[in-house]
């Protein structure tokens, strides 16, 4: 009876061992800077109000969550992420569509999107804090303006790199346009498109966070880090990272791969 149970543990270990194997793979990355972080902190080499210790990080980050502060500074810049993100990906989509499929729209596009791109998002802010005035409405703009650029230009590559033998195929079964862009041209870009959407997502949250402290909005993970520098409050700077990092973790976990494996997956156009 036990030699039973003995073997039944051995045969069941390897399939258990696969997840926690995984998991601290992961983790372990987390584990090392971790480490090094409390040894640097411990050690003396930065005064603890400028290089606190994690278990300092953390009772800051618990304290500011069960108060409500940091809920509503993290509210009001998902708001803004996600208003400014989806004016991006609406018109950035769209546009490099367009282009990908229009040669005239693409001589006359592509030369703005080559030229604006390589500007850094901050340095739009003045323009649009002038045109708009201070609070939300430039934040949401500029956000939209900056991330929609690595979204148009994806779009457009993944549209002309759709495969001509593709296209052929299907018209020759009869396809009409609206099939051809339908069933061929979108799966065949998604996986740029899908692309260009998580760098304009990373671009989406580098401006908001600096926008947010020169729009002199009231509420904001940005705002957050931004007044905790002038009080010295580095572990509520620290807070207010982790909170963005774990954003944007959940973006990329439930948003994106969701996204890929419905799409692109499943079709069997990536692994």
């Amino acid at each position: 009876m036990h030699d039973v149970a003995r073997a039944s543990d051995i045969a069941l270990t390897p399939a258990a061992a696969g997840p926690l194997r995984r998991a601290a793979r992961n983790a372990f990355p987390f584990v090392v800077v971790g480490a090094i972080w409390e040894a640097v902190a411990h050690a003396g080499l930065f005064p603890p109000r400028f290089f606190p210790p994690l278990e300092t990080v953390a009772a800051t980050l618990a304290r500011l969550t069960m108060s409500g502060v940091l809920p509503h500074h993290a509210l009001d810049t998902i708001v803004r992420l996600i208003a400014g993100f989806a004016l991006a990906a609406l018109f950035g989509v769209t546009i490099g569509i367009v282009m990908g499929r229009s040669r005239r729209a693409e001589d006359i596009l592509l030369p703005l999107v080559s030229i604006g791109a390589p500007i850094p998002g901050l340095a739009y802010a003045p323009l649009f804090l002038l045109w708009f005035g201070p609070g939300n409405v430039p934040a949401v703009a500029l956000v939209a303006f900056v991330s929609a650029f690595p979204i148009i230009y994806n779009s457009w590559t993944g549209v002309k790199a759709v495969k001509d033998i593709w296209l052929r195929s299907a018209q020759a079964m009869g396809a009409n346009d609206r099939r051809l862009f339908r069933h061929v041209i979108v799966p065949g870009a998604l996986p740029y498109i899908v692309t260009g959407l998580r760098l304009g997502l990373a671009q989406a949250w580098r401006i908001l966070v600096g926008i947010e402290m020169l729009a002199a909005v009231p509420w904001g993970l940005g705002w957050l880090i931004f007044g905790a520098q002038e009080f010295l409050n580095t572990d509520v700077m620290l807070a207010g990272i982790v909170v963005i990092a774990l954003i944007g973790l959940a973006l990329e976990k439930f948003v994106f791969q969701r996204l890929e494996e419905l799409t692109v997956v499943r079709w069997g156009m990536l692994t």
